[in-house]
């Protein structure tokens, strides 16, 4: 059974920093993707940031050049250092790990954390 077990979230101030981490258990693919969601109160969920087994990136537009998605596939850890932060960044963020095999999609999601920015 996949489990993404995500560290907790917390409260920083405008232009701070925070760190999230997400190790995954029981994945039973040898090449899949790994990244974070996030959920604002009355939004969609959107897209932070995912890192593939070959270290491809892609960022949501509105974090660029502020978060980064270090991954450690030895320990089936992803990681989101998260730099410049804005009140806007305020969201419960997901992991999320997905692979195809067969033609056939899956995908795995995280409890989800909380992160707060505010002064």
């Amino acid at each position: 059974q996949v489990q993404l077990v995500e560290s907790e979230g917390g409260l920083a101030q405008p232009g701070g920093s925070l760190r999230l981490s997400c190790t995954a258990s029981g994945i039973p693919f040898n090449v899949y993707t790994m990244g974070w969601y996030r959920q604002a109160p009355g939004k969609q969920r959107e897209l932070v940031a995912v890192i593939t087994s070959g270290g491809t990136t892609n960022y949501g537009d509105s974090v660029k050049g502020r978060f980064t998605i270090p991954r450690d596939n030895a320990n089936k850890t992803v990681c989101m250092q998260m730099n410049a932060l804005k009140p806007e960044d305020t969201a419960v963020y997901y992991c999320h790990v997905c692979s195809e095999l067969e033609e056939i999609f899956y995908d795995y999601w995280g409890q989800g954390t909380q992160v707060t920015v505010s002064s």
